[in-house]
């Protein structure tokens, strides 16, 4: 889960249990969405504050008003608000009409004892429809990916071969230099796996015993464990360490700033955004029209090309700048080459696995 820009933490997109229609034909709307009445209405939607609710404002908030009528207004929750969505619906207080969430959240939401989420009921929209599976659900339509990836220093490996996978993470013999990994499960048990010779297509559901097998052969050369995206990214800019396991949130950014840092696409891991519609909500409609314009592959460029994610609409990048694309999680090249993350294993699994882990970070 996954990834904060310069914002509250988007690790929390994944953390979240720990902490409790293309062109113009696409975006045309019902003409009850332009009269007076759409013009009064005001949806609330959740998201992860800072850059992203600027971003968010400009790309998609704003244009969506200016074609509808209807007013969006962006709230920021630094934590993936999953007992907050809860307690909205159980109690009716009707404070947000949508929330920003990554598919695990949308799963433990829709999938447990009480749905709190609406469906979208968007299966007859155009852009909906090009939009890959992996990246729809009944409850959510992914409208961008992040992703985890293993970043390192260019400088540090000059005239050598370069790391390209988690396997060379691990190996300090060809690829000396100085490590660092999250200190969290989530991520660094996949990138044990991987680095164990797990292939991508059998990642989930997570073998604990290999990954902690693998993390014993790793540990004495990690030289940092770090626990915020702004640490990790201090530490690449800065050069004290040569490689580490990064949100690309953070990585892009520095990279586009002029740090001499590459991306090994790899076995990244990647997961998509969507925006959640409370159940029992006054404006339901309204939301699921904001989902479908979510979904215009130029819109998707838009927020593309000023945040570091991945469109989820295949036809977007032909609208982002050539150089960008190729360092994004969906580009294709690059979406071969990752797994995405399992909506349904970390909320069945996670007690345990950071019970297991946090006790073997301290032997």
């Amino acid at each position: 889960m996954a990834n904060d820009q310069k914002k509250p933490s988007t690790a929390s997109r994944r953390d979240f249990i720990r902490l409790g229609v293309t062109g113009a034909a696409g975006l045309a709307m019902p003409a009850i969405w332009t009269s007076a009445k759409a013009a009064s209405k005001r949806l609330v939607v959740r998201d992860s504050g800072g850059v992203y609710t600027d971003i968010y404002t400009r790309t998609l908030y704003k244009p969506f008003q200016q074609a509808t009528g209807i007013e969006v207004v962006g709230v920021a929750s630094g934590a993936e608000p999953t007992a907050q969505i809860k307690s909205i619906v159980e109690t009716g207080a009707k404070t947000w009409d949508m929330a920003e969430l990554s598919f695990p959240a949308v799963y433990l939401l829709s999938r447990k004892d009480k749905v709190y989420l609406e469906p979208v009921n968007l299966d007859g929209n155009a852009a909906v429809a090009k939009i890959p599976a992996q990246f729809r659900d009944p409850y959510a339509i992914g409208h961008n990916v992040y992703t985890t990836v293993m970043t390192y220093r260019s400088d540090a490996f000059k005239g050598g071969k370069t790391p390209a996978s988690w396997a060379d993470l691990w190996d300090v013999k060809a690829f000396p230099g100085r490590r660092a990994l999250r200190k969290f499960p989530f991520d660094t048990i996949e990138e044990a796996l991987m680095a164990a010779g797990t292939p991508t297509s059998g990642v989930y559901p997570c073998d604990l015993d290999e990954a902690f097998k693998s993390l014993d052969r790793v540990k004495p050369n990690i030289d940092i464990w770090w626990t915020t995206g702004a640490q990790c990214e201090q530490l690449l800019k800065s050069g004290e360490v040569a490689m580490a396991s990064s949100w690309l949130a953070r990585v892009l950014p520095a990279i586009d700033a002029g740090s001499p840092l590459a991306i090994a696409w790899d076995g990244h891991i990647y997961g998509p955004q969507a925006f959640g519609i409370m159940k029992g909500g006054d404006n339901v409609d309204a939301c699921r029209q904001f989902v479908a314009f979510c979904a215009d592959p130029k819109r998707q460029a838009e927020v593309a090309s000023a945040l570091a994610v991945g469109p989820t609409h295949p036809d977007a990048f032909q609208y982002i700048d050539a150089k960008r694309a190729k360092n994004l999680p969906t580009f294709p090249d690059n979406l071969r080459r990752g797994v995405r993350i399992d909506p349904s294993y970390w909320p069945a699994h996670q007690d345990v696995a950071i019970e297991r882990f946090n006790d073997w970070v301290l032997r």
